[in-house]
């Protein structure tokens, strides 16, 4: 049989049937996704024939203007993809296009699991890109030719996706891949060049080919370049302005206006990549949306792979905005679901590390607090997610404190250290829920009294934070609401002896007080932490703060009833009245009323309100000589 005619036809089996339906139903989440395989493909022939080249000029065939081009026929419902890259052999064809899909079915079917979506997640890893084609196509037709092949042999195979391909011996004098997809019914969308050129400018716009297709209009006749066909961040720095940066940041991020700051680094070593990576001046409006998806642009090779690798930068980073571009990766790797990968583990290392080192170079230039104001709530984050940097993100890190009393974050933890006072052992916090309410907190009344300086938390994240940070420079960081208070070496001496002494003299009051209000706390004790206020409300030292239990029950947490510490201060008015009253018809009045104020004082919600309300104007009656 001669060449010409030579046709063999063979039949997919069962289980690369069930991997094309997996991919044409189940693999990727949207369909436009074709295109960007197909032109993955094509760059990476033209990548093999480069390399080729470099030993073997002639594969060149005296045509070394490579490019890809894509044409449509709303006629014939076709769309073309054709390169004249490094092409394939009739051995070849059958090798990529008739058994590649057969190892990596059976690779696929090793790791499958029965589950419908995790499988179709798993099957991307198996270097099948090309058969998603047939998402969007009823029939797929390639044609090729070798380069360096005499003869002008060239190769077409052709399927449904179902149960055939054929492989056939054709001539053709082009150098490289055509491959036309027959669009079935109800995929004409993209019969459409606007809707083929933003498919294009989305996944292949720096794909260094250029991308060509039909110029569009009435009298329109040849081909125009349609991709950008440079990779901004593989020229050198010295060679890209400032505007250059900015307007590949808007086109990356979808901003308006120029990035507060920027990376571009390439690494090499052990493992080679190149990031050029910007953080925003001001909050993406879906910072805060968990549903939406975020991350950088991942490239190999130039090639765009996601615009979410989610996992090249972590959660309390996700305002950086940018591209990732490996030489280590291989192309066919996930495109929707990045697996466990060494290589991915240490560009994210490296990517953190470089994300970090230029908020500190913003600490030196003096940039940061704009920078602090805008993302600081969201790199508090870190201190939870991120361990192995837990030391810089609390250097990095800004508070306010009762050293300004101000609500601007300003304050760094190496500011408070330097002003600790002699003997002072811990960094002190307080955590509420808002700037007022810690500002004004009564556990701060000791330490406002005797100088020294307390942070005021205010930040939903904060006390999530602070349990993960726990020290500083040596020095722990211990809250001012939990515990009884110990002030180590700064405890005054007269004070501590008059507490021992008034522990005694109001045993009787505190037991009363105790019994009155029952379950509703854990203890009753006198304190010396307040000066203004006659109680508050503390946890034990290692129980969840009350701001803490309040979240995660706004949370839908089902927890178990942890009732707080009822501190007195002997030296209030109120608290002297209830002494001498402890036998008093309206004694459990007053405790309940003294518990619900030191409740609302820490930003806490009454059961009952209007218990509250009756309760206290009763007093005043009673305080008015208006009673009944």
């Amino acid at each position: 049989m001669s060449h010409d005619t030579q046709t063999e036809t063979r039949g997919f089996q069962a289980e690369v049937r069930q991997l094309l339906d997996l991919m044409i139903h189940s693999l990727y989440s949207n369909k436009e996704i074709f295109l960007r395989e197909l032109i993955s493909n094509a760059s990476d022939a033209a990548e093999r024939l480069r390399f080729e080249a470099l030993g073997n000029a002639a594969l060149f065939e005296s045509d070394s203007e490579i490019k890809i081009e894509v044409e449509y026929s709303e006629n014939l419902k076709t769309i073309t993809v054709r390169d004249n890259g490094i092409g394939m052999s009739r051995q070849e064809v059958v090798e990529n296009l008739g058994t590649i899909a057969k190892s990596g079915t059976q690779e696929f079917l090793k790791a499958m699991t029965g589950d419908r979506q995790k499988d179709s997640q798993l099957i991307g890893q198996f270097g099948v890109g090309f058969y998603s084609a047939f998402i969007v196509a009823e029939e797929v037709t390639v044609t090729t030719r070798r380069a360096g092949l005499g003869a002008e042999e060239g190769v077409r195979w052709q399927s449904d996706g179902k149960g055939e391909y054929s492989v056939r011996t054709v001539p053709r004098k082009l150098r490289g891949t055509e491959v036309v997809l027959k669009l079935r019914t109800g995929e004409e969308e993209f019969l459409n060049g606007y809707r083929l050129r933003n498919i294009i400018g989305k996944y292949s716009d720096h794909i260094t080919l250029p991308i060509l297709m039909p110029k569009e209009g009435k009298d329109a006749s040849g081909f125009e370049r349609v991709n950008a066909a440079t990779a901004l961040w593989s020229r050198p720095k010295s060679e890209i302005s400032d505007e250059e940066y900015n307007e590949f940041y808007k086109h990356v991020a979808h901003d308006h206006e120029a990035p507060l700051a920027r990376i571009h680094s390439k690494v090499e070593g052990k493992l080679e990549y190149t990031l050029l990576l910007f953080i925003p001046k001001h909050v993406p409006f879906d910072l805060w949306d968990p549903e939406r998806r975020r991350g950088v642009k991942l490239f190999v090779r130039r090639v765009f792979i996601m615009d979410d690798a989610t996992q090249l930068m972590p959660r309390y980073l996700r305002f950086v905005r940018g591209v990732v571009d490996s030489n280590d990766l291989p192309l066919n790797i996930s495109r929707e679901i990045l697996q466990d990968n060494k290589i991915i583990d240490g560009m994210r290392a490296g990517a953190v590390k470089k994300v970090l080192g230029l908020l500190e170079e913003l600490v030196t230039k003096g940039e940061y607090g704009v920078f602090w104001k805008t993302f600081g709530r969201v790199l508090k984050e870190g201190f939870i997610e991120d361990a192995s940097n837990r030391d810089r993100l609390a250097k990095l890190a800004r508070f306010s404190s009762t050293h300004t009393d101000s609500e601007e974050q300003e304050v760094s933890l190496d500011d408070y250290v330097t002003r600790m006072k002699e003997g002072q052992s811990a960094i002190y916090y307080v955590v509420a829920d808002g700037f007022a309410t810690a500002k004004n907190s009564p556990h701060l009344e000791v330490f406002r009294k005797k100088g020294l300086e307390v942070l005021l938390l205010s930040d939903p994240v904060d006390e999530w934070a602070v349990t993960h940070l726990t020290e500083y420079s040596g020095k722990p960081l211990k809250s001012v609401s939990k515990g009884a208070l110990d002030l180590g070496a700064l405890e005054d001496k007269d004070d501590k002896a008059a507490a021992e002494t008034e522990a005694g003299e109001y045993k009787d009051l505190v037991e009363r007080i105790r019994k009155s209000l029952a379950e509703r706390v854990k203890e009753v004790r006198v304190t010396h932490r307040l000066t203004i206020s006659p109680a508050c409300l503390v946890a034990d030292e290692h129980e969840l703060g009350a701001h803490l239990e309040r979240l995660l029950k706004a949370a839908g947490q089902d927890l178990p009833a942890t009732p707080p510490i009822l501190e007195i201060n002997p030296e209030h008015p109120i608290v002297r009245r209830l002494r001498r009253e402890v036998e008093g018809p309206r004694f459990e009045d007053w405790a309940r009323i003294l518990f619900d104020q030191a409740l609302l004082s820490e930003g806490g919600r009454l059961d009952d309100p209007a218990g509250f309300v009756h309760r206290l104007n009763e007093l005043f009656l009673v305080i008015s000589g208006e009673a009944a």
